[in-house]
């Protein structure tokens, strides 16, 4: 394995470790000297370039796992912080022995990771909103908090309800600002999401093998020696590569467990160079493929006309009929748990909960980016419209309302963050001009829990970036309905049960 490092202190000590629910060292050593490395005005897209450090030799007994590679200045007194952190995994030598597999969101922390100036957010780009580059490069460091954090660093969601009318707050910013930390590292990133579920799972006894998202893109059988494939967390860009290769999983017999949200994006992966396409919002005027025979490729929502592959077709769900929730002025004062309606629903076996019955409200699940469906209420019970690809046999097990814009009091609009774009966004796919009625219609949206079978597969979905959160804090009963789910589509952990 080769480190490429760019260092403005001269010597530095290296540790390697497996950060599992154990935290175990497997390489520690001293670099000096170590020099510094320029960097190109556009590394954002177009990589660093750099010349090799060192290089490792990975151990052939290593493992299977994450892994960090953590650099400290020699010569800094003791307890203080890391300089720096790299992270990549270990694939088990022979897949299949695992029941379980987690894929890593790896193409949404490409996506907000700002090193060297500009991500798919914000940028040096003229002719984007905020300058967004629409191309990145994977040949750089992560941004500072994607990989590892100190205890007690914010997350997305403020852990507090508002309990009277003020302006809105981003903890999180505020706090990276104060510490220089990544604008967005709350955002997306092994340290805030994958790493909870992964943790936990050690913790309860499941053997769970890691793959990234590129290995999932590449790899049509990547997911075929597995029972279950996880994905948690922040997964908000995929290839349709991706998506056919899990659609295909599930219809063999696999069975998908999707504690997630916000599935959102189609992007383009350029492999050979190192390069992550997504135009987003601008894709339908400035991705080449527009108007194109592979316009079906362009990099905006699913949900896009000339794209025409609703997202609800794969997980049951979809981010444009979802949305934000108790996060900024996106219903800062909303319930933070999911209603349930279906409490028969296996993934609710031997939990206690009712019909109304409220679950993940104390761990804040139900926040920041949230995902759902086009639906009617029946007799008290939700079901699927079908308008937006969900699957006929979908059950919706629990669900909470959310918003696609920002509000409160006039005083406070100065304050938001993202504003209304969200439902322009929506209605603009939908082809209707944006008046107030329509602004209030196309912000309307729900979250869910669902599950639905596809062939000899299954897919259960809890359509949340937060409900990783539950499992952080060991909320009984989301690490419950997990268990549950990782149960009947992974077999039994090798030892313990749900944490209470």
């Amino acid at each position: 394995m080769d480190l490429f490092i760019s260092s403005t202190v001269s010597e530095l000590d290296l540790r390697i470790y497996r950060d599992g629910f154990q935290e175990t060292t497997v390489h520690q050593s001293r670099h000096t000297p170590v020099s510094f490395q320029p960097v190109a005005a556009n590394a954002y897209e177009a990589g660093c370039g750099w010349t090799v450090t060192d290089s490792w030799t990975v151990p052939e007994d290593l493992e299977p796992g994450p892994y960090l590679v953590e650099m400290r200045d020699s010569r800094a007194p003791k307890g203080a912080r890391p300089l720096g952190h790299h992270f990549f995994i270990v694939r088990s030598p022979a897949a299949g022995t695992k029941a379980i597999v987690q894929v890593l969101a790896t193409c949404t922390w490409s996506a907000y990771n700002d090193w060297g100036g500009a991500s798919h957010y914000f940028g040096l780009t003229p002719d984007t909103a905020r300058g967004r580059s629409p191309i990145l490069s994977t040949q750089r460091p992560w941004a500072r908090g994607q990989v590892w954090l100190p205890d007690g660093a914010p997350r997305m969601v403020s852990p507090a309800r508002p309990s009277r009318p003020q302006p809105p707050r981003y903890e999180f910013v505020e706090w990276a600002y104060l510490n220089g930390y990544a604008k967005y590292y709350a955002a997306s990133g092994w340290a805030t999401y994958e790493r909870h579920f992964f943790r936990w799972a050690e913790a309860q006894g499941h053997e769970v093998d890691l793959l990234v998202q590129e290995d999932l893109h590449a790899e049509a059988e990547a997911l075929s020696p597995y029972r279950c494939a996880v994905f948690s967390g922040h997964d908000e860009y995929w290839t349709t590569q991706m998506r056919s290769h899990v659609d295909d999983y599930v219809a063999a017999g696999g069975h998908v467990a999707r504690f997630a949200g916000n599935f959102m994006w189609q992007i383009r992966l350029d492999l050979e160079q190192g390069q992550q396409v997504a135009y987003k919002y601008d894709a339908t005027t400035q991705d080449p493929v527009a108007g194109t025979e592979a316009q079906h490729l362009l990099t905006g929502a699913w949900e896009e006309p000339a794209v025409g592959n609703p997202g609800a077709t794969t997980f049951g769900v979809n981010a444009l009929r979802g949305m934000y929730a108790g996060f900024g002025a996106f219903a800062p004062r909303s319930s933070r748990g999911y209603t349930i309606f279906r409490p028969e629903h296996w993934s609710l076996d031997s939990t206690g909960l009712g019909y109304a019955d409220t679950v993940g409200d104390e761990a804040a699940v139900f926040s920041y980016e949230v995902d759902g469906l086009d639906y009617v209420f029946r007799d008290g019970l939700p079901y699927p419209s079908g308008t937006d690809g969900a699957p006929e046999n979908l059950q919706i097990i629990a669900m909470n309302w959310s918003t696609a814009a920002e509000d409160g009091r006039d005083v406070d609009e100065s304050y938001f963050m993202l504003g209304d774009g969200d439902a322009r966004y929506r209605a603009s796919i939908a082809g209707e001009d944006y008046t107030e009625q329509n602004r209030r219609r196309f912000a309307r949206g729900a979250g869910m829990i669902v599950s639905f079978q596809r062939g000899a597969g299954e897919v259960f979905t809890a359509g949340t970036c937060e409900w990783v959160n539950g499992l952080r804090v060991r909320d009984h009963y989301v690490t419950a309905i997990t268990d549950n789910v990782l149960r009947k589509f992974g077999g039994a952990a090798r030892r313990g049960g749900p944490s209470t």
